[in-house]
């Protein structure tokens, strides 16, 4: 038995009032698939063009090795010549991903071959970020810091992707002082006996191909796995509920800044006792037992 997940819908075009009213307002995600059909990007955006465009660029480089203390914020464990990464990623699998990188700022050509979408959201018109991964790389489970309206558009190859709603919460393990689940969970085959809370999440799945665009509501939890070596790139909006403002401000002005803290101070133990409290917090949350070890 697997994770409880539906197919997320999928249109091949929509109108910016049908996309606000069943979608943005209802909260709900959605594959628009011809979103960047008339792009210069649709039909240039393949790691080839971005090696000849951007291969001298220095690019700082993630895998997915767990959270240390030693960390700092969103900081690379690696880096590497772009046109290096990308004869990697076309010669073997690898867990080196790019994550967040303003690819744009360096290579401005690149700003020629989008278009800022007139869909009905108010887009945050800084440069947009990129995220690259190899064969079987994953992102693991996380939310967005800011609770963003995020417009995802995926380029050369298949991603699936597989988000739960922030209702789901409870069911999520989320450590405690971050934006992330128990970081030991393998979302594509979970080990129910190990995680029992995992079976009553409901959530979606899609696989993104070229030029898709999947709409995540604000707060939405998502999982990505490179099912082939790819590159995507994120257009946001600014959370339309004043909640969720609330707490998007809690997290960038409070929240990563105590964990961070707690990080220098407390060293690895801190890290443990969040990884033991996303367990604890769960079960005795939801009535489950809490293993004994």
């Amino acid at each position: 038995m697997g994770l409880q997940l539906s197919e997320i819908e999928r249109v091949k075009t929509i109108s910016k009032e049908d996309f606000l009213n069943h979608y943005v307002r209802k909260q709900r995600p959605v594959v628009i698939e011809r979103l960047t059909a008339d792009w210069p990007a649709y039909e240039k955006w393949k790691l080839a063009y971005i090696k000849a465009v951007a291969g001298d660029k220095t690019v700082p480089l993630y895998d997915d090795r767990p959270v240390s203390h030693k960390d700092k914020f969103n900081e690379a464990h690696a880096e590497m010549k772009m046109t290096d990464y990308i004869d990697l990623l076309e010669r073997e699998p690898t867990n080196y991903r790019i994550f967040l990188y303003n690819l744009m700022k360096e290579v401005p050509v690149l700003k020629n071959d989008f278009k800022w979408p007139d869909i009905g959201l108010k887009l945050v018109k800084q440069l947009p970020m990129l995220f690259f991964g190899g064969e079987n790389s994953k992102v693991f489970m996380h939310f967005d810091i800011d609770y963003s309206n995020i417009l995802h558009f995926h380029f050369h190859g298949v991603k699936r992707c597989v988000i739960f709603a922030p209702d789901q919460t409870p069911y999520m393990y989320k450590i405690p002082h971050a934006l992330i689940s128990r970081e030991d969970i393998d979302f594509d085959n979970p080990d129910f006996d190990r995680w029992p809370a995992l079976k009553q999440a409901k959530g979606f799945v899609t696989t993104l191909n070229h030029g898709e665009m999947l709409y995540m509501p604000e707060g939405y939890w998502h999982y990505m796995k490179y099912v082939t070596p790819g590159f995507s790139m994120s257009l946001r909006a600014f959370p339309r509920k004043i909640g969720n403002l609330a707490k998007a401000a809690y997290n960038v002005a409070i929240m990563r800044h105590f964990d961070t803290w707690m990080r220098r101070r407390k060293g690895q133990a801190w890290i443990d006792y969040k990884n033991r409290r996303a367990i604890e917090d769960t079960h005795r949350n939801l009535g489950i037992p809490i293993p004994q070890n």
